[in-house]
């Protein structure tokens, strides 16, 4: 019984092995054929169908990549908009569902090399929405569809009308509420009387009773009763004038307010603007700070030398001029790194809270992979800073 019968128990023990995920490094791409050990992977690299396709890739190997990139692209994209939508979720849940299909693209085979790079690349082409969290990066997936386009166009024209309807009807009923303002009489204003005496020796008394307010002399009082009296109009003076009195201190205090509120609106501000700055960007690149290349790519000519950043593109690509041969390369964000000069030299803050500030290094604490240093410029200009990571800041050219 042959080996490639049906159910002959070699063909249903092969089966039962190869089912389910094998070991990335033993699958071929080029010929799309997974190994389950390195025995077999080896005799496949000598077989004469890879050699072949090795041929045909070594004429173009940039389209071939080209190909499986986009491929990879698509799947995953595709992957994403079915099985979540817009929702923003970690990549690395994304990416286990998109293996679990034996018949994958694997990214061994793509122009990037890891995770993080595809899920930057795709926050750059603005495909997704990306940002890094302590736990990893969340991406989430951005619906350019007409359709949903019209659709959310036309939820915001309606959101308009109804806030016009809400504008006309506010209006309305203040012209109303206007016009019957004017409608109405005028209401009597208090006359304001002085208290006149006619001889010193005359007393003033008041009378506080249910019905009127009356003043006049006293009974012991030797000469005419003829006193001035005062009147409901007079109290209702009396009153206003107090009322008017109070109103100063009454504005005074809501002006007091006011300054608190505002000062307080400005505090929040700051701190809002100071949370911001104490977050970590993704991208660390600044002009005229010293770097140095890890990447291997370039060959060993470029590997572990240094170079001055003369100009940032797109925030993660820099145009590197060589310290030593003077030679221009573009570069991006992750074939660079930092270059961390002696105690006492000017250095830059490329991330962070103080991101953008000069300071001066004072000492470096080689067990937390930190350094200290003192600031050089800005409004806290003199103030001396603890634990800075490495990778926050870089020699100045």
């Amino acid at each position: 019984m042959g080996k490639a019968d049906f159910l002959s128990p070699k063909a249903i023990g092969n089966r039962i092995k190869s089912k389910g995920l094998q070991k990335l490094r033993w699958y071929c791409q080029m010929c799309q054929k997974q190994c389950r050990d390195e025995n077999g992977f080896k005799c496949h690299c000598m077989s004469e169908s890879h050699q072949r396709q090795l041929l045909l890739a070594s004429e173009d190997p940039n389209q071939f990549m080209d190909l499986f990139s986009e491929e990879f692209k698509t799947d995953f994209l595709e992957l994403l908009r079915r099985r979540f939508g817009t929702k923003r979720v970690h990549n690395n849940i994304i990416y286990n569902e998109y293996i679990g299909d034996r018949e994958h693209v694997h990214m061994n085979s793509t122009q990037w090399e890891t995770l993080t790079d595809f899920t930057k690349w795709l926050g750059r082409e603005g495909l997704c929405k990306v940002d890094e969290t302590p736990k990893g990066w969340y991406i989430a997936w951005v619906d350019r569809d007409p359709e949903t386009i019209r659709r959310a166009e036309e939820q915001e024209r309606k959101k308009k009308q109804d806030l016009d309807d809400e504008e006309r009807s506010a209006k309305f009923i203040e012209d109303q509420v206007r016009r019957g303002r004017a409608g109405k009489e005028p209401e009597e204003e208090p006359v304001f009387t002085e208290l006149v005496r006619e001889s010193e020796e005359e007393k003033v008394a008041f009378n506080l009773s249910k019905g009127a307010c009356l003043s006049s002399a006293g009974p012991s009082s030797a000469g005419p009763s003829k006193g001035p009296s005062l009147g409901a109009s007079a109290l209702r003076a009396a009153s206003s004038s107090s009322v008017k009195r109070k109103d100063p201190s009454h504005s005074s205090d809501s002006k007091d307010k006011k300054k608190k509120s505002a000062l307080e609106e400005i505090m929040e501000m700051e701190a809002e603007q100071q949370k911001k700055k104490m977050v970590k960007l993704d991208h660390w690149l600044h002009t005229d700070i010293v770097v140095k290349i890890v990447t291997k790519r370039l060959g060993e000519k470029y590997f572990k030398k240094k170079g001055v950043i003369k100009e940032v593109q797109e925030k993660f690509t820099a145009i590197v001029k060589m310290v030593d041969s003077g030679d221009k390369l573009k570069l991006d964000q992750t074939h660079l790194e930092t270059v961390i000069p002696a105690s006492g030299k000017r250095v830059l803050i490329v991330n962070g809270q103080y991101r953008g500030t000069e300071a001066v290094l004072e000492g470096i604490e080689e067990k937390k992979f930190s350094a200290t240093l003192m600031l050089d410029s800005g409004r806290m200009k003199g103030k001396r800073v603890e634990a800075i990571p490495y990778e926050d800041f870089s020699k100045m050219a």
